[in-house]
């Protein structure tokens, strides 16, 4: 006998946020819409796999709690919601709630989770029985499957997404390989201590001091309450360290501790930290390019409690650390915390939900300051962690801004030029002091984007129409010609060696920016004899040495000095600040505190030189080193003009009639506001309608957010139901809405 499908639940699962449409009639009616609930056996060939028993063989179900409450690995909105299953007899040991299973949707097989296991089921119909356990190892815990639900809610998306991004995809050998004995626990034995190498263990707190609320933090932490702070760092804060010292203090207390970080090169800084403090067995890393195999033994392994401590990027953030007592996220404005697949969370959001949840204390700290950080603090949510404005002025650098009136050579005609004297007058005293030099670029390359000399136009290939550039000279290439000085597509990589504008007919070019490749060619010439060190794309450096050398390097890629910089040189910030995006502000001042951070303080000779104006609000924020400052202000702009974090914002982008019906169903909460829709996107090189892409906003207040969600989700489910439609493309809190 054919297991039939299963069809939903009327009731929904405790997870479900108050985001979530609760309309249950209506649901059965998408359920049948979409044949979900239909039996027989159309289309199940095309799916037959996995190890179901043969027709005809009888299927009796478990003695006890005989149901299976199923998440199914299914993307699509109106089909967002739990399911439940027979279990049947020889599968009942092994069908525990978090494990993997099979079982039999719409005519094809298809992976779930075990939510839970109940007695009866409320659907008054036949259910279908699960088809085979996977793996019995309970991979999903009731936390994460909660906060799955609570995520899916927040960014309009499904349950099934979240999932993809919590839970790694299971590896046999990895999961046969690690033991399934009982975890040790980390709070007992020689674990229990935080060690310290340099034997000064009153450091930790020592350092923390500094901060007002810090001790306070810190003692929340240790008694496991859930106390929120924004925690901005000192200039020269050794941050690794202060972030192990907090993961020291939770694991003593017997919490767990999970710490996120922008990138590998951090989570290999944070590591050696926590490796100072902790035995290697009380924590682990986990990042994306870990491989499947071994992304998935650690994983099993914090599932099971056999560390407390985690490290690693944004894949790690829905990690399942038991007794989860300190959250931590440190620059948390950067790009990479923000997940590019869909339903797009970012890192931030996840552990502040995990914090409301899990009663966990929640640590979000940087050089600079987001404007969610600051909606952060001046909502109550968290407490602001700040040092004294004195403590602040004795660890920061002297900072000059380009073409300051006090400025060395202000007078000079060179005055405002990318690198003024004061620059080269910074770079000058750090050198002869032997310290290195920081020079910080935009973009990486050579000359990455020309224009007409004649109209100033961008300057397009004439195949494709991307943008031209000159990539540096490529040295060492027996029987090929020097092409450092040919423009070259970005695009399709096609030289240009005869450019002619298609505007005003002009051939000559001129650079708009110049890149890091460039730069340090025009810097090694200024300063010859002096080594010369390119941190940038692929050949990034984690360290340089305390000696005289001018250290090239891109946002992001400043290697850390050991001693700390004499000089650093931001270049070129008005391109920074003028990038098409809502958050270019932010982006710059937090690129620009970051590498000045690394520089040595005003007392030990530290100086610091921004290519910008020195009126201009962002120049304004790093003279002062007051960061909270700015992000208020830029705050303030947002509500004025509406856009988020001080709004909510949903964007729904698509094809011209994707976008159309998307409006057409969207039954908008009263106050709301729809914007557009407007066209954004085309191919380039085409004029091809079709190719377009169309985007509506829909706005309103704070308050309003849940209500804005669950309106796009209505609208979402009403088109995934419907034959002649295709839902769009959502996006909660765009940031790039200019």
């Amino acid at each position: 006998m054919t297991a039939t499908p299963p069809t939903m639940r009327s009731g929904m699962h405790p997870a479900v946020g108050d985001g979530a449409d609760s309309g249950g009639a209506k649901r059965q009616d998408t359920a049948k819409k979409s044949g979900a609930g239909r039996s027989g056996n159309g289309g199940a060939g095309s799916g037959r796999s996995g190890t179901a028993k043969k027709p005809g063989t009888p299927k009796s179900p478990a003695a006890t709690l005989p149901v299976a409450e199923v998440a199914v690995d299914v993307s699509l909105t109106h089909l967002d919601r739990p399911f439940d299953y027979l279990v049947p007899a020889d599968l009942a040991d092994d069908a525990v709630p978090g494990a993997r299973v099979r079982v039999r949707f719409a005519g094809r097989l298809v992976d779930g989770y075990v939510l839970r296991r109940l007695p009866a089921s409320d659907h008054p119909g036949r259910l279908g029985y699960l088809e085979r356990v996977i793996s019995p190892e309970p991979v999903l815990t009731g936390e994460i499957a909660a906060l799955a639900r609570r995520v899916a809610d927040r960014y309009v998306g499904s349950m099934a997404d979240v999932l993809r991004l919590a839970v790694p995809p299971r590896h046999a050998r990895a999961e046969a390989a690690v033991t399934s004995g009982p975890a040790p626990d980390p709070t007992s034995g020689e674990d229990a201590t935080p060690t310290v190498t340099n034997g000064a263990s009153q450091d930790v707190s020592a350092q923390w001091r500094q901060y007002a609320a810090g001790p306070a933090f810190l003692s929340a932490v240790s008694d496991g309450r859930p106390a929120r702070a924004v925690w901005q760092a000192l200039p020269g804060e050794d941050w690794p360290a202060r972030l192990a010292e907090a993961a020291a203090i939770s694991t003593a207390a017997g919490w767990g501790s999970l710490l996120l970080v922008p990138d590998a090169r951090d989570v290999a800084r944070l590591e050696a930290a926590v490796a100072e403090r902790l035995s290697p067995t009380a924590f682990t890393t986990l990042t994306a390019d870990l491989g499947p195999a071994e992304r998935y033994r650690r994983f099993l392994r914090i599932r099971r409690g056999e560390v407390r401590v985690v490290i690693g990027t944004r894949a790690a953030a829905f990690a399942p650390v038991q007794r989860l007592g300190l959250l931590a996220i440190f620059d948390d404005a950067d790009a990479s915390f923000a997940e590019p697949r869909a339903p797009y969370p970012h890192a931030r959001e996840v552990l502040m939900l995990r914090s409301a949840s899990e009663g966990a204390a929640l640590l979000v700290g940087a050089f600079g300051r987001s404007v969610e950080a600051q909606l952060l603090v001046e909502s109550g949510w968290a407490k602001d962690m700040s040092a004294s404005r004195a403590t602040v002025r004795e660890r920061m650098p002297r900072v000059q801004a380009q073409g300051d009136s006090y400025a060395i050579g202000a007078d000079a005609a060179a005055a405002r030029a990318r690198l003024s004297p004061a620059a080269f007058a910074a770079a000058r005293s750090a050198l002869a002091a032997d310290a290195p030099v920081l020079v910080q670029v935009p973009r990486r390359g050579y000359l990455p984007s020309l224009a007409c000399a004649q109209c100033r136009r961008p300057a397009r290939c004439r195949r494709c129409h991307g943008p031209l550039g000159i990539p540096p000279a490529r040295q060492g290439v027996a029987g090929e010609p020097d092409r450092g000085q040919i423009p070259t597509c970005g695009w399709c990589g096609v030289p240009e060696a005869n450019f002619v504008c298609g505007a005003c007919g002009g051939r000559r070019l001129r650079a708009i920016s110049i890149g890091a490749g460039r730069t340090a060619e025009e810097l090694g010439r200024a300063f010859p004899g002096v080594p010369l060190i390119t941190s940038a794309g692929d050949a990034i450096r984690d360290r340089v040495p305390d000696a005289a050398a001018v250290v090239v390097a891109t946002p992001g890629a400043e290697p850390v000095a050991d001693g700390g910089y004499g000089a650093a040189l931001l270049l070129d910030g008005s391109a920074l600040l003028a990038l098409p995006s809502l958050d270019a502000a932010q982006q710059a001042t937090r690129r620009w505190f970051n590498a000045a951070a690394l520089v040595r303080p005003a007392a030990d000779g530290g100086q610091l030189v921004i290519g910008v104006d020195g009126a201009l609000p962002a120049a304004q924020a790093l003279i002062r080193w007051d960061p909270a400052w700015f992000a208020a202000g830029e705050l303030a702009d947002r509500r004025q003009l509406g856009f988020p974090p001080a709004t909510a914002m949903i964007s729904l982008e698509g094809s011209e009639r994707t976008v159309t019906d998307a409006e057409t169903e969207l039954s908008a909460p009263a106050g709301a506001q729809l914007l557009g829709p407007v066209p954004i996107e085309t191919r380039p090189g085409t004029g091809d309608p079709a190719e377009e892409r169309y985007r509506l906003l829909l706005r309103g207040p704070l308050a309003d957010r849940r209500a804005l969600a669950a309106a796009v989700r209505t609208m979402v489910v009403e088109l995934g139901v419907r034959k002649d439609a295709a839902p769009p493309r959502v996006q909660v809190d765009p940031a790039a809405v200019l």
